[in-house]
Parts: C-alpha cells; structure tokens; sequence
C-alpha cells in the first residue's frame, strides 16, 4: 500500500476534522495500519477555513503534516482556491457540486458529488453531511472498510444518532460508486 496522503477542507461546522479522526481512528484502530491526523482551523470556529491532514501507511510515518496530497477533499470554494494547487500529480479530488465550482485540473481525478443535496433528500439533517462525505470517500480509495468506520461510530456517537449516521455513510458510499470513477 502507497502512503495514503489526505487533505481534508472547509468551513467549521461542516465536521471536517472528526471524519478525519473517525478515518484515522478507524485506520489504526480496524485496519492494522499506522494513522496520523493533525488539523487547523481559521480565526473563526464557525465559518472558518478548516484543514485537517491524515497520513495512512504501513509504514512508519515520519511527519505529521501533508505537503502534497495524493487526496484533497474540498467542501467549500475557498478550499478548493486554497488547496487545489498542492495536489499531487495522479490525485484525486472529491468535492461536493453544491458548493464547490471546480476548473478542470490536469492530472488529477476529480469527483463532484452531489453529498450535501443528498443528504437533504435522503435524511434532512445537515449533521452528517460529513459521514456522508467520509463514505464517499472511502468507496473511492479503498483503504478503510465501511465496518471500521461503523465500528469508530458505535464509540463516537450518541446511540440515537448512530442509525441516522450510518444511513449518512450508505449514503456516500453509494454515491462514491455510482460517481463512475
């Protein structure tokens, strides 16, 4: 397995760092592979850029930070603006169609879902939008199961939340496989 280099952004709010724990967690934890999660976050916990890295390998991992994904995830255009150009050559680039206008990149797949209008119709509650976005995300790469992130839920979210979530994940799953890629 390839080091797995991910860059997850957007806005505070959206849950762009605990699906980047609950993939790291689910890594470590399910998957028997070495994980990494660092983040950041904009002068606003709401609203703000937000940038959460994870390194999946396994091997050791020597640095924390991502310099250069070989995954960008984008959940809002001033992501996209901000990280695109540091995707990695042969990347791919998952972003969602209702907030983010992508030009196209040479040398790179690029992805748009339409996550959050689904999450609407599907189950309309914005809170899994994330969860949503980590199953599409992971039919797409092939690195962590569905059954380890579910796993990850189970100790992470509130048992009335848990079918909502779940749900959430089929989802983006579902999308992910459909998106033909």
């Amino acid at each position: 397995m390839e080091k797995c280099r991910i860059v997850f952004s957007g806005s505070g709010g959206q849950g762009v760092i605990t699906a980047a724990i609950i993939l790291a967690e689910a890594a470590v934890l399910h998957e028997n592979l070495n994980a990494v999660q660092s983040q950041s976050y904009g002068a606003a916990a709401r609203g703000g850029a937000t940038r959460s890295d994870v390194i999946i390998s396994e091997s050791d991992i020597h640095y924390p930070k991502v310099v250069q994904p070989n995954i960008l995830v984008c959940l809002t255009q001033e992501a996209y603006h901000k990280f695109y150009p540091i995707l990695r050559p042969g990347g791919l680039l998952l972003s969602d169609r209702r907030y983010v206008q992508t030009s196209r990149k040479v040398d790179a797949r690029q992805v748009e879902i339409p996550m959050y209008d689904s999450v609407m119709e599907e189950i309309g509650k914005t809170i899994v939008f994330n969860i949503c976005m980590l199953g599409a995300l992971i039919s797409l790469i092939d690195t962590v199961t569905p059954d380890s992130i579910l796993k990850v839920l189970k100790t992470r979210i509130p048992n009335n939340f848990l079918d909502m979530n779940k749900k959430a994940l089929n989802l983006g799953i579902k999308l992910g496989n459909e998106s033909g890629v």
